[in-house]
């Protein structure tokens, strides 16, 4: 197993999320605790010494199930991550309810590393509300050494991370983003990590392997990548390129079977970062893989100082682009578009061209736009 320092931590390469686990008859809030417990040993086992979890993961049984198999494990001998759940702002106000109550469900005595769980457009004004006091309780816990490292986790787009980042950002150690070679021009994952790097803050990673769709390529892909390394796997080549990118620390994967962890483990054992042409024809293949009906967006905002609605028209391409490649029911499409009030969607494009006319990159907005709306069910 490789590993990686972390302020004098020895942390795995690989890190095991638990939001994956094995389930029964497919409930999602029924894990197979024996066989959730096998893949947990057997990760232990073999070096991965960082378990993620959260407070709604399997319906609130993921941190149950993580603590009671850990339980048998020396406390100092692995390290264990949770998250406080303000992806629903019905939790603002609880902070220390569900602080407890994860502490109880985890049965670990503390938490080496705790997250803000999932800042985005929509909750980072809840986030930042002093009358929550939220990150003041985790700096307290964090002094009674309940919490030993503060980070956030963000599917935001820039200017709410560089927000957060604006607020809290002297307190963050470490931010988990959804990074692989897709996200890196989809999210821009690529921006986000230059911003950590040049803020010293460490950078964790979710989703290496877009929760399984990159473990399957079209054929042409496919070919490309093994005549560059006929031995890689395409799980494989997700976490090479992890491997490649300055800054990364943590890379998490969620693991559901034993065959996937015995292969990711396989994969970590040694560290093979890819070189520069190696790097470029991946990314290139990540922009192809949406590149059908997605839109060359930018997000250089000239349109909307044009917009009479004032739309924020590259947030609505970028989570255009989202659908094409992973649909509309994605839960970054849903939660990006929720974040959104009614006179904001992309519904309340008057069809102008006022932004069409700047665009650098001649994109069709309101077509586009229009082409969203349909592709949510929404009307105007």
């Amino acid at each position: 197993m490789i590993y990686r320092d972390f302020k004098g931590l020895k942390l795995s390469g690989l890190g095991m999320g638990n939001m994956r686990l094995p389930v029964v008859d497919g409930d999602d809030g029924r894990i197979d605790y024996a066989e959730a417990e096998r893949i947990i040993d057997y990760a232990y086992e073999h070096g991965v010494n960082y378990f993620d979890t959260a407070y709604g993961y399997h319906n609130g049984t993921s941190e149950h199930a993580v603590g009671r198999a850990l339980a048998k494990y020396p406390r100092g001998s692995y390290f264990l991550a949770d998250k406080f759940p303000g992806y629903d702002l019905a939790n603002m106000p609880k902070a220390k309810e569900i602080f407890e109550e994860q502490l109880r469900r985890c049965g670990a005595g503390y938490f080496d590393f705790y997250l803000f769980h999932n800042v985005n457009e929509r909750n980072v004004d809840a986030y930042l509300d002093p009358e929550y006091g939220i990150l003041e309780y985790l700096l307290e816990q964090k002094k009674a050494g309940r919490i030993r490292h503060l980070g956030f986790s963000c599917h935001g787009a820039m200017p709410t991370l560089r927000r957060f980042l604006g607020a809290y950002g002297e307190h963050m150690e470490f931010c988990q983003i959804q990074l692989n070679y897709v996200d890196w021009s989809l999210q821009h994952a690529g921006e986000k990590v230059k911003l950590f790097n040049e803020r010293g803050i460490a950078v964790w990673v979710m989703e290496p392997v877009r929760g399984g769709r990159l473990a399957s390529l079209p054929e042409d892909a496919v070919s490309k990548l093994k005549a560059l390394r006929p031995e890689e796997t395409l799980p494989g080549w997700c976490f090479r390129f992890e491997q490649s990118v300055k800054g990364v620390t943590m890379v998490l994967s969620g693991m559901s079977t034993m065959e996937q962890v015995e292969e990711n483990v396989r994969t970590w054992s040694e560290d093979k970062p890819l070189s520069e042409a190696e790097f470029e024809a991946l990314t290139a293949i990540g922009r192809s893989l949406f590149a059908g009906g997605s839109v060359p967006c930018t997000a250089c905002h000239y349109c909307v100082s044009r917009c009479p609605q004032g739309l924020d028209i590259p947030r609505l391409l970028e989570l255009y682009n989202e659908a094409v490649f992973s649909g509309k029911d994605d839960p970054i499409v849903r939660s990006g578009v929720g974040s959104f009030e009614s006179g904001k969607l992309p519904t309340a494009c008057l069809a102008c061209h006022s932004c069409s006319a700047v665009c650098p990159q001649q994109i069709e907005i309101p077509e586009t736009l229009a082409k969203f709306s349909a592709m949510l069910g929404l009307e105007k």
